[in-house]
Parts: C-alpha cells; structure tokens; sequence
C-alpha cells in the first residue's frame, strides 16, 4: 500500500506522533524515511483538514531536534567503536566511505554540517551520532541542530502544503479534459520543438564563402 494511503487510514493524532518518531528516530542515526513520512503527510494535511499544518511541522521538527540530540550524546559516549557497530548493522547507510566523507565535511564546515546536513539524506542521519564521536561543542551543535531541524522540518511542511492546496484548487477549477488537453499540448509542443532541433543538427553546413584571392 502506498503510504499516503496507508496514512489515510490513521488518526491525526496518530499521524503527528509517528511523524514525529520517525524522523526523531532516523535524526538519532536509525536510516529511515522520515522525509518520505513528512511529504506524504503533508500532502494529506493539504487534502484533509483534520490534519493541522502547524501541529504536523512542529512535531516534526520537534523529532528532528530531540533525535539529533540524543544522536549526540550516543555519539559522544561510544565514539568511534559506535560507528564500526552501526557499520556492521547498516553496512549500506555506515561504510567507511559514507563514515569519511561525513567526516569530511563535518572537519571542513563545523557546525555548518549539522544545519546543511538536515537537507541531504546521508548527513541527516550521521550528524548528531558524528558531531558527538567528534567532540563538537555542544552548543555550537544544538544551535546548528534547532536552527537546522525548524527549517528543515517546518519548511518542508509548509511547501508541499501549500503545493497541494495550489495544486487542488487548479484541479477544481478546470475540468479533466482540459488537463488533457492541456497535456496533450504540451507534448505536441514538446514533440515539434524536438523534431525542428533534430533537423538543425542534421542539416548540411553551408560551405564558407571563397576569399577573392582563392
């Protein structure tokens, strides 16, 4: 069942915890599909108004910023004997070369690592774990960790919200043959563009004017 569905079927209530634990848990350093979670659920909140927005991305950065931190001081407590284990666990997500790579970025950028790293998929599950194996300073990183988690979390809800209510409300306003033909247009416009820059490239060159003294 696809998970927009499948959320269908869940209380909203139910929808903003599991929102909330998944992305809290994959934030601790667990490889799950928060962001999948997050889009899936926002879109539903846009369909459906039992399912407040603000509630949604406050969970949801709520178990971005509680999730790193205690990625953090799991990190910092096992250190790098945790990242050889989680190596061992989730070979896919903690090889040595994802391991070195975060490393690198986290020695380049700092604190940097933990904000950007919300956006990119392998960064947001190494950053707490990493930035406590690496003795980050923990204030620089809950201000990277909350800053990061707000924007990330809140921005992501609030864009496909309001994408689907856009989205909605155009779907509403004209018919289905016309998004047809609408498609279809688009195609054909596509197609001919495709076809006159095919004939460009095949064309012959014209040859070069001959000089007067030639």
């Amino acid at each position: 069942m696809h998970v927009q569905e499948w959320l269908e079927t869940v209380p909203p209530l139910a929808i903003y915890l599991l929102v909330g634990l998944v992305i809290g848990l994959e934030s601790l350093g667990i490889p799950l599909p928060g962001e999948i979670i997050l889009v899936s659920s926002a879109l539903l909140a846009s369909q459906h108004g039992d399912i407040d927005p603000f509630v949604l991305g406050a969970c949801a950065s709520a178990g971005a910023i509680i999730g790193d931190s205690i990625g953090y001081a799991i990190g910092r407590k096992g250190g790098r004997p945790l990242l050889a284990w989680l190596g061992g666990k989730f070979p896919k997500h903690f090889s040595e070369g994802h391991i070195a790579t975060a490393e690198r970025s986290f020695e380049k950028w700092g604190m940097w690592a933990v904000f950007f790293g919300r956006f990119v998929a392998l960064l947001r599950i190494f950053a707490g774990p990493l930035a406590g194996v690496l003795r980050m300073p923990y204030w620089k990183f809950l201000i990277a960790n909350v800053f990061g988690g707000i924007l990330w979390a809140g921005g992501t809800t609030a864009v496909i919200y309001y994408v689907g209510v856009v989205a909605e409300s155009w779907l509403k306003r004209f018919s289905w043959l016309g998004l047809v033909a609408a498609v279809l247009i688009g195609l054909t416009s596509m197609l001919i563009i495709k076809r006159k820059a095919t004939k460009a490239q095949t064309a012959p060159a014209e040859p070069a004017p001959v000089a007067a003294g030639d």
